[in-house]
This record gives structure tokens, sequence and C-alpha cells, in this order.
């Protein structure tokens, strides 16, 4: 077994007629996990039903308790919506991505989950095809990581960089604290897909943590062979306020040390709990933001 990540595979690799003659019996779900994105979901939720329909079962937006129409549109596209409200209530009603994508799991049977942010602008269909090429290929490998080229601005040079929170905080742990996956190109970047039968294992935090969760645990428990990376090309997306930042730097700080003080396996976590984060305002005051850090359990301990 390798003692780092230095491989990886281009989504050129993994075109769509390839894939298809992968695919044989698997079922394969796109997971849109969506919150107040009306401006781009119709374009995300189209590039898929519009170019991967034979390849694709499910397309789903789970939508985290939007308050404008992303829902609507995600629905006219073609897609299959669901708010995180309506699905399973009697487990409590969260906001935040990881909730959307641990819900996901009760409203498709699919043994294959591609997850795509829904605030996309620049990319294409064959970053579905790129990371669900991997997995169908070799059954070892359990979880794909995406990277590309990040575009910053309109007209602005593509960086490999990953985000602010990715080179500060989550890049500088993994060096520390786990070396063998210093490889990962983009370790929080919001394209992936893992086998179902892997995810359905892991405990999920409800925010921003679970892709460095993810990318934790299937290591823990499957080893450095089962995660692969492609290489999607480039990708361009909205860009949010450093407190925000600090606030997904909190989540990540939380998700880490769990993994770390409890030997990389994490025990039940409430749903509900949160830490206070006190923000500066300009006014010299302190705006105190409740930040979730609760994790959702296994899916195999909840059952349908």
């Amino acid at each position: 077994m390798a003692d780092n990540i230095t491989d990886w595979s281009s989504s050129g690799e993994w075109d769509l007629r390839r894939v298809l003659e992968l695919k044989g019996h698997h079922r394969i779900a796109v997971v849109i996990p969506a919150r107040n994105e009306q401006e781009t979901i119709a374009d995300v939720v189209g590039e898929i039903m519009g170019n991967l329909g034979d390849l694709v079962d499910d397309v789903v937006v789970m939508d985290s308790l939007s308050s404008d129409a992303t829902g609507s549109i995600a629905a006219a596209e073609g897609a299959q919506v669901h708010s995180v409200a309506d699905v399973r209530p009697d487990l409590g009603v969260h906001a935040g991505k990881g909730e959307a994508l641990w819900k996901s799991l009760f409203v498709t049977d699919a043994d294959l989950l591609v997850f795509i942010d829904a605030d996309l602008t620049d990319w294409g269909a064959h970053f579905v095809t790129g990371l669900v090429g991997p997995l169908l290929a070799n059954p070892e490998v359990m979880l794909v990581r995406g990277f590309y080229d990040r575009v910053l601005n309109a007209g602005s040079t593509p960086s490999l960089e990953g985000g602010r929170v990715t080179e500060l905080l989550a890049r500088p742990w993994l060096a520390l604290h786990r070396p063998a996956l210093a490889g990962v190109i983009q370790p929080l970047a919001g394209e992936w897909a893992i086998r179902r039968s892997a995810f359905e294992q892991l405990s999920i935090p409800m925010g921003y943590g679970v892709e460095l969760s993810t990318l934790l645990d299937v290591h823990d428990r499957f080893g450095l062979d089962a995660i692969a990376q492609v290489d999607l090309g480039r990708r361009a997306h909205r860009h949010q306020s450093l407190h925000d930042l600090s606030a997904m730097s909190l989540e990540l700080l939380v998700v880490a040390e769990r993994r770390t003080a409890s030997q990389h396996r994490v025990e039940s976590v409430e749903a509900h709990e949160t830490v206070a984060l006190r923000l500066p305002a300009l006014d010299r005051s302190w705006k105190v933001r409740e930040v979730a850090t609760g994790e959702r359990p296994p899916h195999t301990e909840v059952g349908k």
C-alpha cells in the first residue's frame, strides 16, 4: 500500500461511453445539496439531465430550508426535489450541507452517490462521469475526490490552489496529523463520489465538515487504496465572506479534533450541538454566531 496519494486520473479518461460500458447493474444518483441557489440551480440540474440521462438514475436536489425558489426551479428542470424538513422529520430538521447529504440516503436507493454543489457556474457533465468512473472500474475504491483549477474571478488566471480554508487550515492539519493524506490535492472540494455501502457506515457532520470527515473516516476504515482522485478541469462558484469562512473553519476544527481525540472513531454526537463564535462588527460590538457542530449517526444505526 502506498504511504501517500500521488496518483490521479483525468476526467477525460472517463468519457460517457466508457462509463456507460462499466455501469452494469449499478444505480447512480447525483445529489445536489442546495440552499437559496435559485440563480444557478437550473443550469446545474439542466447540465446533468440534458447530458447524462442514460447514466444517472436519480437526480436529487436536497433543499436545505431555502427561502427562495430553489426547489420549484429544480423541479421544473426535472430533478427529484426533497426538502430536508420533509425527509424523516421524526429525526429532527436542521440546515447544513452534511445534513442534506445524510438525509439523501432516505430518498434514493442508489449504490453509487455523486455529490455536486448547487452554485457551480463553470463546469460540465464530465464532473459526474469523472467522479463515478473509478468507482465503476475498481471495486476497492470507496471514495473519489475531485480537484480542479479554481476560477477565482471573471477573467482571472485559474489556480490549482484550494480555497482559503483549505490552504490555511485543512492542508496544514493533514500535514501534521495525517501525512498519508497530504497528497489529496483539494481535500475540501465539494464534488466527490462515494459508495453507499461506505457512506452509510460513517458519522456525518451536519455542516461543512462533511468533506473532511468523510476523507478521514474512509481512510481509517478502508485504507489509502480506497481513495482515488480525479482532475475535473475548471470550476467556478460563489465565494464566501471571511466571517462565513471563520464559521466553516470552526466546524472543520471540531471534526478534526473529534477524530484525533477518539482515535479516529467518532461516538454519538447530539445533532443540536453548537458552539458560539464571536465575530467583531464595524461598530466594535460583537456578533455571536451559533455554529452547528453536531453529527448524524451512521445510517446503518438509524434504519429506514
